[in-house]
């Protein structure tokens, strides 16, 4: 069975300004597999979240081409991609008076036509979704109520409910503390292997993603993507740009960084003295 859920065949991305385009990243070659959670990293403007909506159609490549589960991505009408491709953006839910279940249950309109009326296997799968993420509990609550980590898990249970085999998701874990963070990340790498999907998601979490994720997708300071297992790309060097600075130390072997306290800046004692001075 192919598990190449998406392709990218020298795409590049950006957008146009004037007609004329201006491009992020180009050359991007790789392939999405069904059944792994894929971590996508790079520094900010390297065009992690453009990459995503490029992938999810909401804006077209400037070159290149992709292919979703084999068939170009220029071929599909705007309601067929939605039957096979979910995304979770960060943009935030627009009415906050509405309940965790009519947020799920949006996750349901490519499914339901033109008046969106749930029949019973609707809220099936909505009530399903709910179960997944574990907020069966919140699912009368309405949006203003809910934490931070709250609001993601019924983002998430959303795309979920949509039934796709694809989800795509901008900073899943931004905002959120860290044993959250932990929380979020694992439940996506559970839904990717119990129920065959391709997740990818962009984060900033370098280190926890070096941990959970099957795969990574790294847009580098050239913004080349090296796409390949944590463990091979941690000790290929490729990883190094995004640890080796000023007062930090990446760990290939136990893909781990910390900070070099050797190479922190000596306290200015004149500055200290001033500051100590002014509390007295």
């Amino acid at each position: 069975m192919d598990d190449a859920a998406y392709t990218m065949d020298h795409l590049a991305i950006g957008y146009r300004h004037r007609g004329q385009p201006r491009i992020l990243s180009s050359g991007l070659c790789g392939c999405l597999r069904k059944g792994e959670l894929t971590c996508l990293l790079g520094e900010n403007g390297c065009g992690k979240s453009t990459l995503l909506r490029t992938l999810a159609g909401l804006q077209p490549p400037l070159e290149g081409k992709i292919l979703v589960q084999g068939r170009n991505l220029a071929s599909f009408k705007r309601s067929e991609l939605a039957q096979l491709v979910s995304i979770v953006l960060t943009d935030p839910i627009k009415n906050n008076s509405l309940t965790v279940t009519e947020i799920v249950s949006a996750g349901r309109f490519p499914h339901t036509g033109f008046w969106g009326h749930l029949g019973a296997a609707d809220r099936q799968k909505v009530d399903v979704a709910l179960s997944q993420v574990g907020i069966s509990s919140l699912r009368s609550r309405q949006a203003y109520t809910l934490s931070d980590g709250e609001r993601q898990k019924a983002l998430i249970a959303k795309a979920l409910s949509q039934d796709t085999s694809i989800i795509l998701l901008d900073e899943p874990t931004c905002f959120l503390d860290f044993p959250s963070k932990v929380e979020i990340l694992r439940l996506l790498q559970r839904l990717a292997h119990t129920h065959h999907l391709a997740i990818l998601i962009s984060i900033h979490d370098l280190e926890l993603a070096l941990q959970i994720a099957d795969s990574l997708w790294l847009i580098d300071a050239s913004h080349h993507l090296h796409t390949g297992r944590p463990l091979e790309l941690a000790q290929s060097g490729i990883l190094d740009y995004l640890f080796e600075r000023a007062g930090a130390i990446f760990d290939r072997q136990h893909l781990s960084y910390r900070i070099d306290t050797a190479k922190a800046p000596a306290a200015q004692p004149a500055v200290a003295t001033r500051l100590l001075t002014q509390h007295l």
